[in-house]
């Protein structure tokens, strides 16, 4: 299978991350279909190649590498100045339900080391989306 584009490679994130508990909630795929909605990033992104691309990702997730290998392959995708947009894109879809599970954590924990990402940078990605999620109640 092709190296997957930058576009790709943001969308197997957040389809990883939601995946990683074994349970893609309807929460979650609302979520990555906002992301590729609203995103800038993904203003050139044909939105009806969401669904494909994500089951791309779970055939992926398959194979004999599994997870180690479709992130080596994100990382190779990734341009350097996307990679704190693309950990953004994978804390989104898992702190959308207000609880984030081990699984989640741990998923969010190998991406930030495969993309290589300091701690202050995943610090503030993580305090800002959970300031944008949330609610009064």
């Amino acid at each position: 299978m092709p190296s997957p584009t930058p576009h790709e490679a943001l969308i197997y994130l957040m389809v990883i991350t939601s995946a990683s508990d074994r349970d893609m909630t309807d929460v979650e795929l609302a979520r990555i279909g906002d992301v590729v909605r609203s995103w800038p990033v993904f203003e050139d992104f044909k939105q009806d190649r969401l669904v494909p691309v994500a089951q791309a990702c779970q055939k992926l997730l398959q194979e004999k590498d599994g997870l180690e290998g479709v992130l080596a392959q994100i990382a190779d995708a990734l341009p350097e100045r996307l990679r704190d947009t693309a950990y953004a894109a994978a804390f989104e879809v898992a702190a959308v339900d207000l609880e984030m599970r081990m699984e989640e954590v741990r998923v969010l924990q190998l991406i930030r080391r495969k993309l290589d990402l300091d701690t202050l940078t995943v610090a503030a990605i993580g305090r800002a989306a959970k300031a944008r999620l949330r609610t009064l109640t």
